[in-house]
């Protein structure tokens, strides 16, 4: 019973947030994005040409094109996903048209894509985070991968929202919709992005040196970063050699990279970027 309870109270939460998230993209498409002709790719896009082209309110093309894709997406997605996809879809649309009403916030193409970027990322990664959608290239990008498991959901939105930009520009016929549209779509993946790993960015070194214990000593005292040392073997050389990784900020690659250098100006050292690093002293 305790079960049932927390996953209606978990239904009800990610329902609200949903809510909240379409919300913020309509403020993004209504005030900022729409009024400037430009395109956030997916069914929006679509949306956008026969908003100017045959005057239909915005949000009832997207409720209207959304159809066939619920249609299609019942027997094979969650209920709740379902469900909470409705309530995205339904809201983003009403919402739209509400907000279509007010003055947009700018006029400045430049602006607007900068602005409605962010903003409709912000909105999408509250509705992607509640385990939902508000339909469009996101839904068709889960019913692909139910078909076909093998292929990247992220590819198959750049694809749609390739073809949706194409065809904004070719039905406005002027490029720069086009240009400002894919900085708006850019915006978008970043802040989603953001949101679900976070800004802080973590760099991992790796360290080959035939020094490596007084490196490692070194980075702990004066960085206070510990290192980890995993044993390799080089093939030109055919020897085996102690190699140190080490993971640091942004802020400490170049304190690591200094105290390694000073003792072994001919340490071999690689940068690479770490996502995410969960562990002592970093993400917990």
């Amino acid at each position: 019973m305790l079960i049932k309870e927390n996953k209606i109270q978990e239904f009800i939460i990610e329902s609200i947030e949903t809510i909240v998230g379409a919300f913020i993209m309509a403020i993004a498409t209504s005030l900022f994005l729409l009024p400037n002709q430009l395109s956030s790719g997916g069914i929006a896009g679509l949306a956008t040409i026969c908003y100017y082209f045959l005057k239909i309110p915005m949000g009832t093309i997207i409720l209207i094109l959304n159809i066939p894709l619920f249609i299609f997406s019942v027997y094979k997605l969650g209920k709740g996903f379902f469900i909470k996809s409705i309530i995205g879809t339904t809201t983003f649309s009403i919402f739209i048209d509400m907000l279509d009403k007010f003055n947009p916030l700018t006029q400045d193409r430049f602006l607007a894509c900068i602005y409605g970027g962010i903003i409709i990322g912000l909105g999408t990664a509250i509705i992607l985070k509640a385990n939902s959608s508000t339909g469009g290239s996101d839904l068709v990008s889960v019913l692909v991968r139910e078909y076909n498991p093998d292929i990247r959901m992220s590819n198959v939105i750049i694809i749609i929202d390739i073809v949706i930009v194409a065809l904004n520009v070719l039905f406005f016929k002027e490029i720069e919709i086009g240009l400002y549209s894919a900085i708006a779509i850019y915006l978008m993946g970043k802040i989603i992005d953001i949101i679900f790993e976070g800004i802080y960015f973590t760099k991992l070194l790796v360290i080959i040196s035939d020094k490596n214990e007084e490196i490692a000593e070194q980075i702990g005292e004066k960085v206070r970063k510990g290192t980890t040392g995993l044993f390799g073997k080089g093939m030109y050389t055919n020897k085996e050699k102690l190699v140190l990784i080490c993971a640091a900020s942004r802020g400490d690659v170049s304190k690591v990279k200094q105290t390694a250098k000073k003792i072994d100006p001919k340490s071999f050292i690689i940068i690479a970027n770490a996502r995410e690093v969960v562990g002592l002293g970093f993400k917990k």
